[in-house]
């Protein structure tokens, strides 16, 4: 493996709050890849400052798989009321795969019901210069907005 790989993604960073996030990301996926198991890690940043991490967990059956962003929401809401603030996700390479770990964007799945519980979250992605944050409301711009919630959380 190279030191790139060895360094992750976090390394081409622009600032700190994103660096901290995308490491985080890199080093839970990179410590509990399992093939066929868990190929995506994920951190949320509150705004307290905390970390909240996720794993992806895949399933024999794949609508019960549940991804990573999914599971780092979860784990942020246990943990605080805080908002949350940035996201981003891991995938690591497969052993036949000849490329390093790398930044992937929420599926539309996470992308809803990330909006649903913190709206205001951006999340980091790759663009032609590196990584970068972006609103997540730009990731899903028609997001589906039904009468379930009276109120804001």
């Amino acid at each position: 493996m190279t030191s790139a790989h060895h360094a992750g993604p976090a390394q081409a960073c622009p600032d700190d709050d994103t660096r901290r996030v995308v490491a985080a990301a890199f080093e839970l996926i990179s410590s509990r890849y399992v093939l066929a198991r868990h190929q995506i890690g994920a951190a949320i940043l509150d705004g307290d400052g905390g970390i909240h991490l996720g794993l992806h967990l895949d399933a024999m059956v794949g609508r019960a798989a549940v991804c990573a962003e999914a599971v780092a929401l979860g784990t942020a809401r246990m943990a605080t009321r805080a908002p949350l603030l940035l996201a981003a996700a891991v995938r690591h390479p497969k052993p036949d795969e000849q490329s390093p770990a790398r930044l992937v964007p929420p599926c539309g799945l996470c992308r809803e019901l990330l909006l649903d519980h913190a709206p205001d979250l951006a999340v980091i992605v790759n663009g032609p210069d590196g990584p970068y944050a972006t609103a997540l409301t730009g990731l899903l711009p028609h997001k589906y907005l039904g009468t379930k919630w009276t109120s804001a959380l």
